[in-house]
């Protein structure tokens, strides 16, 4: 039974190492390509379920000075770049820049339009809402990618984890504390 489970902690070991080692890049690349798809549509009248809410919201934040048309191009573009940005892992500094700002304009019809994003306000937000509460995740994705920006990365430890020791198996408390 001991080999089983030294067996199991160094398979556990080994995957968990995987996980740290590509998990920001596969991160990194799969909010890419929700930004890239959900902006491609935006160019396609009509395929894009936030359309219509996106545009007025563009135009209550610019007090009406962009057409709907304009801005509903400029937000597929702005999706667009932050979606290769981020598959290209290129100007990571701006593509996540520009990932902030658009996300802090995407919880705006939370304020503007709380009719339309909600079915019981504040609790119970209708599929628009959840649409754009969803976002929170998007958020958090940025902001672990960000933090690889300047050369930071996953260690074993953190996070409040105990350190993986040489075979795969946890660490205890007295054993991290020699190291």
């Amino acid at each position: 039974m001991e080999k089983l489970q030294a067996r199991a902690d160094a398979i556990d070991a080994r995957i968990t190492r995987w996980m740290a080692a590509q998990g920001i890049r596969l991160l990194r690349i799969s909010l890419g390509i929700v930004f890239l798809w959900f902006g491609a549509l935006k160019f396609f009248a009509g395929l894009s379920p936030a359309q219509d809410l996106a545009t007025r919201t563009i135009s209550m934040l610019t007090f009406g000075r962009i057409a709907p048309d304009t801005a509903l191009l400029l937000l597929a573009t702005w999706e667009c770049l932050i979606g290769l940005g981020l598959i290209l892992g290129i100007f990571m500094r701006a593509t996540l820049l520009l990932l902030w700002v658009q996300m802090l304009g995407t919880v705006t019809p939370l304020i503007f339009f709380p009719n339309e994003t909600f079915a019981q306000i504040p609790y119970a937000p209708t599929l628009e809402g959840q649409y754009i509460i969803k976002n929170i995740v998007l958020v958090s994705a940025g902001i672990v990618i960000g933090a690889t920006v300047r050369g930071g990365r996953l260690t074993p430890g953190a996070g409040g984890q105990p350190p993986l020791a040489a075979g795969g198996s946890v660490r205890s408390a007295h054993e991290t504390k020699r190291i």
